[in-house]
C-alpha cells in the first residue's frame, strides 16, 4: 500500500512537469489563463497539498528527493498566484509543514545534543522519519521562498470602519473576526515558525526587502504595508538580542525613508508603519526607556498631524504601548525629575489640541491605564484628579448654565459637549478600574440630574411629534448622554 502511494507520487509529479515544467511564470500568466487552465492548476494545488499532508514523511524517506522538491516547487509557485482562496490551500499546507518541522526540531534537541546523531536510528525505510537537521536543510530553499511569498502576501492586521452609529455620529469601529483577519492569523502563525527555523535568513529578507523599499525598487505604498506588518507578527519569535539588532535597522531605515519621500502622503504612510512597527514590539520597548519616551513624545508630535489617518493611528498605538509598557511610564526612571505620566498629563490638553472627541477618548484611556499601574491609592488619585481637571471644569461650567436655564439644552453644541465628557469619563473608567470611583463621585449628582431632564425633554419630543422625533439631531445627541451615564 505505501509502496502504491509513493509510486502514484512519482508518477504524478512527473507527469505534471511535462505538463507544465517548473511552472515558472504562472503568477505572471494567471490572469490570461482560461478558466479551465485556471481549474487545472487549481486541481493541482489541492492534490498536492492533500497529499503532502497526508503522506509526506512517507514520500521523504521513500520517493526521490527531486520528486518531493518538485513538488514542493509547484506548491510555492501556486503561492504566488494574486487569488486569494488559492493561496489560502497553499497556505494552509505551508502551515502542516513549518509547524511539523518545528516540532521536529524542538524534540531533537530534547533528546540529543544534536540531531544529527540521529541519522542512523531514524532515516530509513518504511516511513522512518528523517532527522530534524536534515528535514532543514532539504527544505532550506523551499523555506526561503515561502518567507518570501507570505511578506509579500501579509494580509491587514485589523479591519477599522468608519460607520455611522445609532446616534447619527461618524466613528471607528474595530472589526474582531472577518476572513481577512483570520488569514493575517494564519500568516502571522507562519511566519512565527518559519522564523524559528531559520531567524538569520528571516532576518535577511526583511532587510533586503525593506533596501529594495529605500532604492525605489519595490516602493509602493501596498508593499511597505505588508513588510511592516510582517515585521510586527514575528514579534517575540527571535532572541532578544537580535530582536534589538534587527529592530534598531528597521527603525533607522524607516525614519531614513520617512525622510527621503516627498509628499504628505508617502510621509504619512511611512510614519503609520513606524508607529505600528514599534508598537509591536514592548519587549523592546521596556528594555529601553529612553527610547520608549521618544517613541512616545514621537505619537504627541503625530496627534497634531492633520494628514487623515496619522492622528488615528498614533492615538491606536499610544493606547498599544500604554497596555504594555504601563509601568514604565508611572516609575521614576534614572535621570528624570518626575514619571513620565506626571509630564503626559501636565500637557494633555497641548497634546490633544488637534484631535477630534473619539481620538480625546482614545487618548485618555490610554492614559487611564498608565494610571492603573499605580499602585498607591493617593497617589492614583491625585493622577485621575489631574487628567480630568479640564473635562471636570467644562463639566462643572455647562451644568451650571442648564441649572440656570433648561433651555440651553436645546443647543445642539452643549448637548454634544456634554455627551463628549461622558465619553470621556466612560474610556478612562474602563481603563483605570475601581480607581476611577473618586472621579465618578465628583459628577455623580449633576449626572443623574441630567439624565432626569434629558430623559424628560426627549419623551416630551415624542409625545408632541411622535416616532420620527427619535430622527432629529438634538434628540439623537441626548440619548448619547443617557446611554454613556448608563454606561458610567
Amino acid at each position: 500500500y505505501q509502496e502504491q502511494l509513493v509510486n502514484m507520487f512519482t508518477m504524478a509529479v512527473g507527469g505534471l512537469h511535462e505538463i507544465l515544467g517548473d511552472l515558472g511564470n504562472v503568477s505572471e500568466e494567471w490572469d490570461e489563463y482560461d478558466d479551465d487552465q485556471q481549474e487545472f492548476i487549481q486541481n493541482v494545488a489541492i492534490f498536492l497539498t492533500s497529499f503532502l499532508s497526508s503522506h509526506l514523511r512517507l514520500v521523504e524517506t521513500s520517493a526521490s528527493r527531486a520528486s518531493v522538491i518538485q513538488a514542493h516547487q509547484y506548491v510555492l509557485r501556486i503561492s504566488q498566484v494574486d487569488e486569494r482562496e488559492l493561496f489560502k490551500v497553499c497556505l494552509e499546507y505551508w502551515n502542516v509543514l513549518v509547524r511539523g518541522m518545528y516540532e521536529d526540531s524542538r524534540t531533537s534537541s530534547f533528546n540529543a545534543p544534536s540531531g544529527l546523531l540521529n541519522l542512523g536510528s531514524n532515516a530509513g525505510a518504511n516511513g522512518a522519519s528523517m532527522s530534524a537537521d536534515l528535514r532543514r536543510q532539504m527544505y532550506s530553499g523551499i523555506l526561503t521562498g515561502v518567507r518570501y511569498v507570505m511578506i509579500s502576501r501579509m494580509a491587514r492586521p485589523e479591519e477599522v470602519l468608519i460607520v455611522e452609529n445609532d446616534e447619527g455620529e461618524i466613528v471607528r469601529e474595530f472589526i474582531k473576526e472577518t476572513d481577512t483577519i483570520t488569514l493575517y492569523k494564519a500568516e502571522r502563525e507562519c511566519l512565527i515558525y518559519l522564523t524559528h527555523l531559520d531567524p538569520k535568513d528571516m532576518e535577511n529578507i526583511m532587510v533586503e526587502k525593506l533596501n529594495r523599499q529605500m532604492d525605489g525598487s519595490e516602493w509602493s505604498w501596498s508593499n511597505l504595508n505588508k513588510l511592516c506588518w510582517a515585521i510586527g507578527s514575528i514579534s517575540g519569535s527571535m532572541s532578544e538580542d537580535q530582536e534589538r539588532r534587527v529592530l534598531v535597522i528597521i527603525i533607522k531605515d524607516l525614519l531614513s525613508l520617512c525622510e527621503l519621500k516627498r509628499g504628505k502622503d508617502n510621509k504619512a504612510v511611512v510614519a503609520s508603519n513606524i508607529m505600528y512597527v514599534v508598537g509591536q514590539y514592548p519587549r523592546f520597548l521596556k528594555a529601553h526607556w529612553k527610547f520608549l519616551k521618544t517613541v512616545a513624545n514621537k505619537l504627541f508630535e503625530f496627534m497634531h498631524e492633520l494628514h487623515e489617518g496619522v492622528r488615528d493611528m498614533a492615538c491606536d498605538t499610544f493606547v498599544t504601548i500604554a497596555q504594555k509598557c504601563r509601568r514604565h511610564f508611572i516609575a521614576h526612571q534614572p535621570g528624570e525629575a518626575s514619571p513620565f505620566v506626571d509630564e503626559i498629563i501636565a500637557n494633555a490638553e497641548s497634546i490633544t489640541s488637534d484631535l477630534m472627541p473619539q481620538q480625546v477618548n482614545r487618548f485618555c484611556e490610554a492614559v487611564g491605564y498608565l494610571i492603573s499601574a499605580q499602585l498607591n491609592t493617593q497617589t492614583q488619585a491625585m493622577l485621575i484628579s489631574g487628567l480630568m481637571k479640564p473635562y471636570n471644569d467644562e463639566w462643572n461650567s455647562l451644568v451650571q448654565k442648564v441649572g440656570e436655564n433648561i433651555n440651553v439644552l436645546e443647543d445642539l453644541n452643549v448637548v454634544k459637549q456634554l455627551g463628549n465628557i461622558l465619553r470621556v469619563n466612560v474610556s478612562a473608567c474602563g481603563a483605570v478600574g475601581k480607581g476611577f470611583i473618586s472621579q465618578v463621585g465628583n459628577i455623580y449628582i449633576d449626572m443623574l440630574g441630567l439624565y432626569k431632564a434629558v430623559s424628560e425633554i426627549i419623551s416630551s419630543c415624542v409625545a408632541r411629534d411622535g416616532a420620527i422625533a427619535t430622527k432629529y439631531a438634538n434628540v439623537r445627541a441626548m440619548r448619547t448622554i443617557k446611554k454613556e451615564a448608563l454606561r458610567l
